[in-house]
C-alpha cells in the first residue's frame, strides 16, 4: 500500500506506537522553535528537567512577539531567553531579525524533517515538506530534552489542486476556501496534504500561506510535497545541500479528499470574528476601510511585500485609511531597501514596522473604535487586534493593498495584471543576529530579571474532585480569551501570578476573583474550546487559580494536551443537552476519580440540582497516568514514558 508524503515522515520517526489512523504514537523530533511569548515558560521548563544540551538537530529560539519595551519586563525576558539559549545549546534569533516562522522557513527548515514548535503557526514549514507541529511550551521543553511527542495518528485530507490561479486571486484564497469547506473545528487530528498539477504554479512562499493558516482549521498539521520549486527555494537562500525530494506514492491512500480548481476560485475575505466567515470579496466590494495591516506569518515574504509594492508604485493611500506594513524577516526588508520597493511602499504612504508579529497578536496598531480594519493576518478573533468594537477581515496582499488606495473594499482582479513578480534566483543571506549557542555550558550565565516568577506545578489528581462551577462559556472559545495576551498583559508572559488576575475576564471580568474566592472548581465550556494560539499560559494560569476539570461540548487539539500536561482534566459532556442544565455556582463532584479515570466514561454529580451527568475522558492510556501523577513534568520525574 502506497503512502503520502505525511505518512512516510511520520513512519521514519515514529519511536513508539503502531502505526495506524488512531493509535496514539512518539515521533522523533528532529527540530524545535520557540518565540518569546511562550518562550520563556519553555525554557524554564526544561531547566526544570536537568539537562545539559538540547539533543535535538537544531533548536532556535525566536525573539518577534513583543519588542515594545516600555518597561523593562521585555528586554530582561529576552535577555533570559538570549543566555538560556547560549548554554544549552540553542540558536538564538534577535529582536528584529523577523518572525521565527519566516526565517525558519528561509534559514532553518528542511523537508522530511519533524519540527515542533511553540507557536499555533509552526505548520508553515509544511510549506517546504516538513511534518511541522504547533504545541505547547511543555511539549517543545520534552523535544528539547529527547523525549519524543506524541499524537493521535492522524487521518489525511487530500486537497488536490487543479489549474492555475487567475490574476488577483492568490494561495490566501486557497486556504480561505478550505476555511469555508471545514470551518475552524473541521480538522481537528487531521492532516491536510496538498497535490495536483496546480502545484507547479504555486512557489514555497505561497504554499507556506496555505499551511501557515492551515492552522486555523484546528489541524495537527498541512503539508506540501518536496519537489523541483522547493528546490529552486532552497537553492535560492544558499542551501539546496538541505534538499530532498518527498512525494506520495501513487498507490497513497487518503481518508478524504477535496478538489479546489484554481481558475474558477474568486478573491474571498473573513469577515468578523471569525477565519472560516468566509465569502466572495465582490460581495462587500465597497466598503468603507479604516485601516490596512499587511504582514504576519502569513503573508510577509518578499513575493508579498513585492507585489504590494507594484501595487503602489506611483500612487499615494486613501486618506482616510492608516497602512501600516511588517516585513517578515530582516532579509525581506533587506532586499527591499536595496531593490527600490522599500521607497516605493513608503512613498505611497505606508507606515514601516519592525520586522515581527506586531498587530497581529494586538501589539500595538489598534483600530479606531468601531473601526474597520483589512488585514493580511490569520485571525480576526474579536478584541484580537486590541480595539473590541473592531470589525477585522482577513485578505489578501493585494485586496489589503488595492483597497488601501480605494478606501474602500476593492476586488484587486482589475488592478493585479501583469504583476511580473517572481521568487529570485537568490535571496541576500545575512545571518549576523543569529547568535550561535556556546560549545560550553559553564561559559555561560543565566540572567534572570525579577519579572520571571516560577510555573505553578501541578500534585497528584485526588480520588475526590469537587468545587463549584466558576464561569460557563460559549463555542468557539479562544486562548486568547482564556488569557490575554495584549500589549498590557504579555511583559508579564513570565509572571503567572500577575496573570491570573485576567483568566477569561474578556467573558467574565469578575471570573479571577471568584476562582480565588472558592479555592479554584470547574469551568463549563461549548465546542472547540481552547481554539487559536498554543499559548500553555491557557492551562498554566487555570492551573494556578485552582481549576481542577474543563467539561466542555469538545476541545481544541493543542489546548486539550497543554490542559492534560498540567494535570486539569478535559471532560467532554455525552449528551450536549447537559451542558445547558448547568449554571454558574452549581456545586459539581467528581466521586471516586482514580478508579473513574481508568474508564473511557465518567460520571460527574451537580449536587446543587440533584443530578448526574456523564461524562467522557477521551484520552490515551499513558494520558490517564500522565493526568493521576499531575502532569507531564510529574511524570517525566518518576520516569514514565
Amino acid at each position: 500500500m502506497g503512502l503520502t508524503v505525511a505518512e512516510k515522515i511520520i513512519k521514519e520517526h515514529i519511536v513508539t506506537g503502531e502505526f495506524k489512523r488512531g493509535s496514539e504514537v512518539g515521533i522523533r523530533i528532529d527540530q524545535t522553535l520557540t518565540q518569546d511569548s511562550t518562550g520563556t515558560m519553555a525554557y524554564l521548563q526544561f531547566e526544570a528537567m536537568g539537562i545539559d544540551r538540547v539533543k535535538t538537530k537544531k533548536s532556535v529560539a525566536y525573539i518577534d512577539h513583543n519588542m515594545l519595551q516600555a518597561g523593562p519586563e521585555n528586554a530582561d525576558d529576552h535577555l533570559y531567553i538570549q543566555t538560556v539559549a547560549k548554554k544549552h545549546g540553542i540558536y538564538f534569533s534577535k529582536p528584529g531579525n523577523g518572525i521565527c516562522h519566516q526565517v525558519h522557513l528561509e534559514r532553518f527548515g528542511i523537508p522530511g524533517q519533524t519540527l515542533l514548535g511553540s507557536d499555533s503557526h509552526t505548520p508553515t514549514a509544511g510549506g517546504i515538506g516538513m511534518l511541522a507541529i504547533g504545541a505547547g511550551g511543555l511539549d517543545v521543553a520534552v523535544a528539547m530534552a529527547g523525549g519524543e511527542y506524541y499524537i493521535i495518528m492522524p487521518s489525511i485530507v487530500k486537497v488536490e489542486l487543479k489549474g492555475k490561479l487567475n490574476s488577483g486571486t492568490t494561495a490566501k484564497d486557497i486556504i480561505l476556501e478550505v476555511l469555508r469547506r471545514y470551518t475552524v473545528k473541521g480538522g481537528v487530528n487531521k492532516i491536510f496534504e496538498y497535490c495536483g498539477d496546480g502545484l507547479a504554479n504555486l512557489t514555497v512562499p505561497e504554499r507556506a500561506t496555505i499551511t501557515n493558516m492551515g492552522a486555523e482549521l484546528g489541524a495537527t498539521t498541512s503539508i506540501f510535497p518536496s519537489d523541483k520549486l522547493t528546490y529552486d527555494f532552497l537553492k535560492a537562500q544558499g542551501r539546496e545541500n538541505d534538499f530532498c525530494e518527498i512525494r506520495a506514492d501513487d498507490g497513497a491512500i487518503y481518508d478524504e479528499e477535496i478538489v479546489i480548481n484554481l481558475d474558477e476560485l474568486e478573491s474571498l475575505i473573513a469577515c468578523p470574528h471569525s477565519p472560516d466567515n468566509v465569502v466572495s470579496v465582490s460581495k462587500l466590494q465597497g466598503t468603507k476601510v479604516n485601516q490596512v495591516a499587511i504582514g504576519s506569518c502569513t503573508n510577509s515574504s518578499y513575493m508579498d511585500l513585492m507585489k504590494v509594492a507594484k501595487i503602489l508604485d506611483g500612487n499615494t493611500v486613501n486618506e482616510n485609511v492608516s497602512l501600516v506594513i511588517s516585513p517578515g524577516s530582516k532579509q525581506v526588508l533587506n532586499m527591499l531597501a536595496e531593490n527600490g520597493a522599500l521607497a516605493k511602499l513608503v512613498s505611497a504612504g505606508a507606515r514601516i514596522l519592525e520586522c515581527g508579529c506586531g498587530p497581529c497578536i494586538g501589539m500595538g496598531q489598534a483600530p479606531n473604535t468601531d473601526g474597520i480594519s483589512l488585514r493580511t493576518f490569520n485571525r480576526n478573533f474579536k478584541g484580537r487586534s486590541g480595539t473590541v468594537s473592531a470589525n477585522v477581515y482577513l485578505v489578501s496582499p493585494e485586496v489589503a493593498a488595492v483597497s488601501a488606495l480605494t478606501g474602500v473594499i476593492t476586488n484587486p482582479c482589475s488592478y493585479a495584471h501583469n504583476m511580473g513578480i517572481s521568487m529570485p534566483d537568490k535571496f541576500k543571506i545575512n545571518d549576523n543576529m543569529i547568535i550561535e549557542p556556546s560549545e560550553s555550558n559553564s561559559e555561560v550565565e543565566i540572567i534572570r530579571g525579577p519579572n520571571i516568577k516560577p510555573f505553578p506545578k501541578s500534585e497528584q489528581l485526588k480520588n475526590k474532585l469537587e468545587g463549584k462551577v466558576l464561569i460557563k462559556v460559549e463555542d468557539n472559545i479562544t486562548t486568547d480569551h482564556i488569557m490575554p495576551s495584549n500589549a498590557k498583559l504579555l511583559p508579564f508572559r513570565s509572571n503567572i501570578p500577575h496573570l491570573s488576575d485576567y483568566c477569561l475576564s474578556p467573558c467574565d471580568p469578575k471570573f479571577p476573583k471568584r476562582a480565588k474566592e472558592n479555592g479554584g472548581g470547574f469551568i463549563i465550556g461549548g465546542s472547540n474550546y481552547g481554539q487559536g494560539s498554543s499559548r500553555e499560559h491557557a492551562a498554566l494560569v487555570p492551573l494556578y487559580l485552582g481549576i481542577k476539570a474543563v467539561l466542555a461540548k469538545s476541545f481544541a487539539r493543542i489546548h486539550k494536551q497543554n490542559l492534560i500536561n498540567n494535570g486539569i482534566l478535559p471532560l467532554s459532556f455525552e449528551n450536549i443537552e447537559d451542558y445547558d442544565d448547568i449554571n454558574v455556582l452549581d456545586e459539581l463532584v467528581i466521586d471516586n476519580t482514580l478508579a473513574q479515570i481508568e474508564n473511557d466514561t465518567m460520571f460527574l454529580i451537580n449536587k446543587t440540582k440533584n443530578k448526574e451527568y456523564k461524562v467522557s475522558l477521551e484520552v490515551t492510556e499513558r494520558q490517564k497516568k500522565m493526568l493521576i501523577e499531575g502532569g507531564l513534568l510529574n511524570l517525566i520525574k518518576l520516569g514514565v514514558k
